[in-house]
């Protein structure tokens, strides 16, 4: 890959890492409940599920669901569904402040990860997308693995800097609110809403 197609590739992927979407919610209310450092977790989540889609574009597959309405649609209403059922979740999450609500303990990285690649992996858009933007950047006249290795780690390393270090920092500024039982339950169901608001969006959406 020639430097002033990766310097293209480089700026792509910074433009659509700062496309706000379901990973980047789901990033800023990780921040928001589990604190900036463990928000990390979802982050890599969300990078295996987006290493999946690039490598299910470059297996070929990604013409398959793109050109397959059943097969797009059923990933599709998952993925919507799937947002939503966090969203309910989120709203209806009570107030670490809340007496009345028993003591939780910290969600794992694991189950932060999970959640993160989930959210991710039932976007069909998402490959419908790589499916559009890696030929971009993908030169056939060339060896491909090296390019794919390239192209699938630069844009890695974009989003995880992306989200880390803009939607996870910019949620801290929101954490003082965390600190009455009104002002949590106020972002829980702020963010509850986006998740729904995603889900509906990417199941009406065409």
């Amino acid at each position: 890959m020639s430097l002033s197609v990766w310097l293209g590739l480089v700026a792509a992927g910074f433009l659509i890492s700062f496309t706000p979407g379901a990973g980047a919610i789901n990033t800023m209310a990780n921040s928001l409940t589990a604190g900036w450092g463990r928000s990390l977790w979802g982050i890599i989540g969300q990078q295996v599920a987006l290493v999946c889609h690039i490598a299910i574009v470059a297996a070929g597959v990604g013409v398959l669901v793109a050109s397959s309405p059943v097969l797009f649609n059923v990933i599709r209403y998952a993925g919507a569904a799937y947002l939503v059922f966090l969203g309910i979740k989120q709203w209806r999450s009570r107030s670490h402040h809340d007496p009345e609500a028993p003591a939780a303990p910290p969600e794992s990285s694991w189950s932060m990860a999970r959640r993160g690649m989930l959210v991710n992996l039932t976007n069909p858009k998402a490959i419908v997308f790589f499916l559009a933007f890696t030929p971009q950047f993908i030169r056939p006249t060339q060896p491909l693995v090296p390019q794919y290795l390239v192209l699938t780690a630069t844009v890695v390393v974009i989003d995880v800097v992306v989200m880390w270090f803009f939607f996870a920092a910019a949620a801290k500024g929101l954490r003082r609110l965390t600190r009455s039982t009104k002002g949590q339950t106020r972002l829980n169901r702020l963010f509850g809403g986006l998740f729904v608001g995603v889900g509906a969006l990417l199941a009406a959406v065409h």
